[in-house]
């Protein structure tokens, strides 16, 4: 590898959009390898850059990191995805998409008399909860849609 395929932090972080914080934390978190220079500075290879993006793509879908860790180990040696093995890899996100697109037509079209929270303040609403049934369901937006009930995977 010639050293301008190597990028600094900044240079990753400026590329990808991703912070220096995150790239370190996905770094922990074993989803980036990186090399050290002489002095402990922290190289990325070029083709990071292809794995960054798949990482955020993955995480816009609604993967957590464990769940991209798991996805990404799956590639030999730990390489950047090619173009086929995104179209193998994305195609079991297709479920979680449908899911998701379904949760939210579902919000949609009962927005106008329910946001699916639970509470007990509107006098007219798509969805009974009679003694306060839904504070059984825990915190938040007991009614809304599982996909969209979820809280969001850490994205730094």
């Amino acid at each position: 590898m010639l050293p301008t395929d190597l990028l600094s932090v900044g240079e990753t972080s400026a590329r990808s959009g991703v912070p220096a914080s995150a790239l370190r934390y996905y770094e922990a978190m074993g989803l980036l390898e990186a090399t050290r220079t002489a002095g402990n500075q922290r190289r990325y290879p070029r083709h990071v850059l292809r794995r960054l993006a798949f990482i955020r793509a993955a995480q816009n879908i609604g993967l957590s990191l464990d769940e991209i860790r798991t996805t990404l180990a799956t590639l030999p040696e730990s390489r950047t995805p090619t173009r086929d093995d995104w179209t193998r890899l994305s195609a079991s996100w297709r479920v979680r998409l449908d899911e998701q697109i379904a949760a939210l037509h579902k919000l949609r079209d009962g927005l106008d008399s329910c946001i699916g929270c639970g509470c007990l303040s509107l006098d007219r609403c798509a969805v009974s909860n009679p003694g306060d049934i839904t504070a059984g369901r825990g915190p938040g937006a007991g009614y809304l849609p599982r996909t969209l009930r979820e809280t969001p995977a850490h994205t730094h």
